[in-house]
């Protein structure tokens, strides 16, 4: 082989391997705003080494947990609520489209794979890619906490994320979605990493009709505690009944029954309500 052959082959290899690492160091951001699904390695219980109050060390990536200024969820206090009217309504298109629910051990997840649509904030479309329960809620509204809280996870072409929080509290009524996907979640009760499809499912069961709602910026609730969250919670709270409740909470890991995170500090964070002007009467 002539010299400059040679060091053109090299040259190729140098270059391949430079592809390479620039493509593994860009997995982690591409990833930066989901949140684990290894259940094994945190838990929800208070006191455990595994619990809240560890995971910041439990990872070097999970450091936000523990030391981040942003962290989700806070108690909705009226106290530090302004209501800002130029918020304006909620801007989302969804429609329906097929999807899988998983178990992933500490949450039951229902994970889109068509185009679900969309939701709007600052002129930035965020697509929805999953849906997945807490309970008991993990926001509060001035101390208090509901039975159960419906997170619809949104992404932006950039990674960022923006989550629609829906909470719920036990009641006569039962709720359309979680009714569809019953059969679907006994299937997969209590079997880790268990994925079934379930056909088309219609996220404009899950998001409603109501208009007033809570505006901040945090976190995910769940490691790696990624900052930079954009917050919708919907203030009407919704009925789920207990029967549809116990249903979730007996799918998951028996420590998981109740997976909501304890609440964080709000450091002095700006949370804005939106609320439609009244009607004039004439």
């Amino acid at each position: 082989m002539s010299l400059p052959a040679r060091h053109l082959r090299l040259a190729a290899s140098a270059l391949l391997a430079v592809a390479f690492l620039l493509a593994a160091a860009a997995v982690p951001a591409t990833r930066a705003q989901e949140e684990t699904e290894d259940e094994h390695e945190f838990s929800y219980v208070a006191g455990d080494e595994h619990g809240p109050a560890h995971w910041g060390s439990i990872k070097p990536e999970w450091s936000a947990c523990g030391m981040g200024k942003m962290q989700s969820p806070i108690d909705l206090s009226h106290e530090r609520v302004s209501l800002v009217r130029s918020l304006g309504y909620l801007r989302h298109s969804y429609r329906p489209a097929e999807a899988s629910i998983v178990n992933r051990g500490h949450d039951i997840m229902v994970r889109f794979e068509g185009d679900a649509g969309s939701l709007v904030i600052n002129g930035t479309t965020y697509y929805l890619k999953q849906l997945h329960w807490h309970s008991p809620t993990e926001h509060t509204v001035d101390g208090r906490r509901y039975d159960l809280e419906l997170h619809l996870v949104h992404e932006s072409a950039e990674k960022k994320a923006a989550v629609i929080a829906i909470l719920y509290e036990i009641g006569a009524g039962h709720d359309a979605l979680l009714h569809q996907l019953e059969p679907f979640i006994r299937r997969i009760a209590d079997k880790q990493d268990r994925e079934e499809r379930v056909g088309v499912v219609d996220p404009r069961r899950a998001r409603g009709r109501a208009s007033v709602y809570y505006r901040y910026t945090g976190s995910l609730t769940a490691p790696p505690c990624t900052e930079g969250v954009i917050w919708t919670i919907v203030k009407r709270v919704r009925t789920v009944s207990k029967y549809q409740l116990e249903l979730l909470r007996e799918a998951v890991h028996d420590d998981m029954e109740e997976n909501a995170r304890p609440l964080q500090d709000a450091n002095n964070r700006d949370v804005s309500i939106f609320r439609p002007s009244p009607r004039k009467h004439y």
